[in-house]
């Protein structure tokens, strides 16, 4: 058997609306396009997928109590330096990174992964600085 190697890629770009969306639904959707699994060439070991634009970032719905009990975790390196923040204070704070965080645990632990990571663009408004891309408005059926 020889592995099927598509020639050439062509990567669209998409806007994602969050406003009004759950947050894994969501991110399980972009990672799908981010990987290029909806295209008929997708090959596993290549980067055939599509960037993804996501504006209202802050406006995701996070389900039950997620808000008060689901701890984002970082580490610093050094003795006690270990910070938890609320995912509610995070989507205060810093809500791009409620849906990075999703969708990047969604994508392979590879290199793959990282230059996949690299396609997702997440604000937190309904503005954007890609307009010169000529980005096409994705409607995702997420509840």
């Amino acid at each position: 058997m020889k592995t099927y190697v598509p020639k050439n890629v062509e990567s669209k770009w998409y806007v994602v609306d969050a406003e009004g969306k759950t947050l894994g639904r969501l991110a399980a959707k972009i990672a799908h396009i981010l990987r290029g699994k909806h295209k008929p060439d997708f090959t596993p070991n290549m980067a055939t997928g599509d960037f993804v634009i996501v504006i209202n970032a802050e406006k995701v719905r996070l389900t039950g109590k997620k808000l008060e009990d689901k701890i984002y975790t970082r580490y610093s390196g050094y003795q006690g330096g270990l910070k938890r923040i609320p995912a509610g204070e995070m989507l205060k704070r810093h809500p791009e990174r409620v849906i990075e965080h999703a969708v990047k645990g969604m994508l392979p632990k590879n290199r793959l992964g990282r230059k996949l990571f690299k396609r997702l663009k997440v604000y937190a408004g309904p503005n954007h600085p890609h307009q010169a891309q000529k980005p096409e408005v994705l409607e995702l059926e997420v509840k």
